[in-house]
């Protein structure tokens, strides 16, 4: 039977891909297209208009994992389009892709079921975007509320994740670059996530020390979220798990 840490750790990877895999989608290239968006301003001013129209350096305190300067070109110039139109419309594509993607699985209304209760009862202490989401109302289709439901788990780890790493005295390109586990998307780690996320190159080899403090802040993130999943009673959490490694082959 699972507790909340082994909880916390098993779903990072499933929710990291299924709540995330809608950013890099033929779903929000369409949006690009259609509205004359860069694919980074569309996705800042998707992401984080849920904390209205401020400042790109309140938007780069959020988007750690971002060089400063990426974040200010990009949130203004995305400026052509209101935050809460490019909230409405991003969130329309989180829930396009999972209608597309999940559409086939039976098993989304129970998924939606056992994630509400994590999801409002989470304290939103250190994740704004995650708090931000959680505002956006749910859609009443099941594979849609899920993956909605699961972008949302999945901020908030990320939010918890910048702190860690902050915590630990890391700059957010050596995070990317010690990286040694399954990233998000799908993406290679090190290199890839670094070339991902923007930042200039060319890269230094992480050492030794810096795969091993990066480890720990995965550890760290891990613990942080672990009272998240203390709302489900150990069944609910191996159902949780099953249901999530089941979408995710799915």
């Amino acid at each position: 039977m699972a507790d909340p840490q082994s909880t916390a750790i098993e779903v990072k990877i499933p929710i990291g891909k299924l709540g995330g895999g809608f950013m890099v989608s033929r779903e929000a290239k369409a949006l690009c297209e259609e509205h004359g968006l860069g694919p980074r301003e569309m996705y800042f001013r998707g992401r984080c208009g849920v904390l209205g129209e401020c400042d790109a350096d309140v938007v780069a305190s959020v988007a750690v994992f971002f060089p400063l300067a990426h974040v200010r070109d990009s949130w203004y110039g995305g400026r052509k389009m209101p935050v809460e139109q490019a909230v409405e419309l991003y969130t329309g594509a989180c829930h396009a892709w999972g209608r597309r993607k999940l559409g086939g699985f039976d098993g989304c209304a129970r998924l939606a079921e056992l994630l509400e209760p994590v999801v409002e009862q989470a304290s939103p202490i250190g994740a704004p975007l995650f708090a931000g989401w959680r505002a956006v109302p749910l859609p009443d289709d099941a594979p849609a509320r899920a993956t909605q439901l699961l972008h949302v788990v999945r901020e908030l780890r990320g939010g918890l994740h910048a702190n860690a790493v902050l915590a630990a005295g890391m700059h957010p390109l050596d995070a990317s670059l010690a990286t040694d586990h399954d990233p998000p998307f799908g993406y290679s780690t090190g290199e890839g996530m670094a070339r991902f996320f923007a930042w200039p190159e060319p890269y230094p080899a992480p050492s030794l020390e810096l795969v091993a403090l990066r480890a720990e802040v995965e550890a760290v993130t891990d613990r942080l979220m672990a009272p998240v999943f203390s709302v489900l009673n150990a069944a609910e959490s191996d159902e949780l798990i099953r249901l999530l490694r089941l979408g995710h082959a799915h």
